[in-house]
């Protein structure tokens, strides 16, 4: 078959503008779908995330901003059997609804983050900066991205003023959008002295029992204290942070699948135009000693080839964006990002090369066994 290639692509090449009209169509298209795909994958790092914690919420509360939790609930909770350890964190978010540009801080007492945080990688900075200051903050990538912050720059977000101590990597879902900070830069103390927190990251010693242990929690600060928790896997209190935009993002597969429909339909025109133009030609083939499995094949080679080319185009095209851009879309504090991955790569050249076989199919197998002396005719 390979020696066949310049004869596929001469004709490929014979009609430049139909194919270059079809490769473009189909790269548009495919690079919507790998978007939609983008956000899809995002979606599923989140509610996929390890369910090794648990997150101790005010009950009754949604957004961030409303949960008000004093800090020495942690005391409380590190004595409940199964809690490996407790970090209390302040949220602040700029922005509860859902945005692409949501900045949002984490404050925890910096002593705890090394030990708790093992999987964060300093870019740039150092720790001891970030320990020293108590209005320094280590920033995610890709927050510091999208605001094009680095060590030693001042800003302020959401009333907060910080100075950037450092950049940091993460393999953590979303954690690459976070800015730590010091829990006390965070929450004003009341009257009698008290600071609060948000939430309670809870450490499990075994997640085969995060069920049971957090009932346990809810159970213990009920009996002691008069604010009511609501204790959840971190995946559920995700999934419940994003709960607004599950169906709007599960609308969008439907988006992707239009998208493939459309690029089907469009490549199998361009090849059904293609074999109309070569019909005799096609029949001459055939006298020469031409097989119609043979022909059936040099058609959907030329059908898999004008669809992978759009793909190429389309998967570079997206990834070159979301590199260029990056984009996150959060809300509630929760955050998901849309990542060029590998997987994502693969998906797009695989995809092309599969439309290119389902568009090509019907018109190559007509071209195969089409008759001679009509076709002549």
């Amino acid at each position: 078959m390979l020696k066949f290639l310049p004869y596929v692509r001469k004709n490929v090449l014979g009609h430049r503008v139909r194919t270059a009209m079809t490769v473009a169509g189909t790269a548009l298209l495919l690079f919507l779908f790998l978007f939609v795909t983008a956000i899809q994958g995002g979606l599923d790092r989140v509610l996929g995330a390890r369910d090794d914690r648990l997150i101790v919420f005010q009950a009754y509360r949604f957004c961030p901003s409303s949960s008000q939790l004093p800090v020495f609930y942690a005391d409380t909770i590190q004595g409940v059997p199964g809690v490996k350890s407790v970090l209390p964190v302040k949220v602040v978010v700029n922005n509860c609804r859902a945005s692409l540009d949501t900045v949002v801080f984490h404050g925890v007492d910096p002593k705890l983050l090394p030990a708790v945080r093992p999987n964060l990688t300093l870019l740039a900075g150092d720790w001891g900066a970030f320990q020293a200051r108590t209005d320094a903050a280590i920033v995610g990538r890709r927050i510091a991205e999208r605001r094009g912050l680095r060590p030693g720059q001042s800003f302020t977000v959401a009333g907060v003023t910080v100075q950037v101590a450092g950049v940091f990597a993460s393999d953590g879902t979303g954690e690459e959008n976070v800015i730590y900070t010091h829990l006390n830069l965070l929450s004003n103390p009341t009257a009698h002295h008290v600071y609060h927190a948000t939430l309670f990251e809870v450490q499990l010693d075994d997640p085969e029992h995060a069920r049971a242990v957090a009932a346990a929690i809810d159970a213990k600060l009920k009996e002691k204290f008069e604010v009511p928790t609501e204790t959840k896997p971190q995946k559920a209190h995700y999934a419940a942070a994003l709960a607004d935009l599950l169906d709007l993002i599960g609308m969008t597969r439907w988006l992707g699948f239009v998208c493939v429909g459309v690029v089907v339909v469009l490549v199998a025109n361009s090849v059904v135009m293609s074999a109309q133009d070569r019909v005799k030609e096609h029949a001459v083939l055939q006298t020469l000693g031409f097989s119609g499995p043979r022909v059936f094949s040099l058609m959907l080679a030329e059908s898999c080839l004008i669809s992978l080319a759009g793909g190429v185009v389309g998967t570079v095209a997206c990834v070159a964006f979301l590199l260029w851009r990056p984009m996150t879309l959060s809300t509630e504090g929760a955050s998901i990002d849309f990542v060029a991955s590998p997987g994502l790569v693969a998906s797009g050249l695989l995809l092309s090369l599969a439309v290119g076989f389902v568009a090509g199919a019907v018109p190559a197998w007509q071209a195969g066994r089409a008759e001679i002396v009509s076709s002549l005719r």
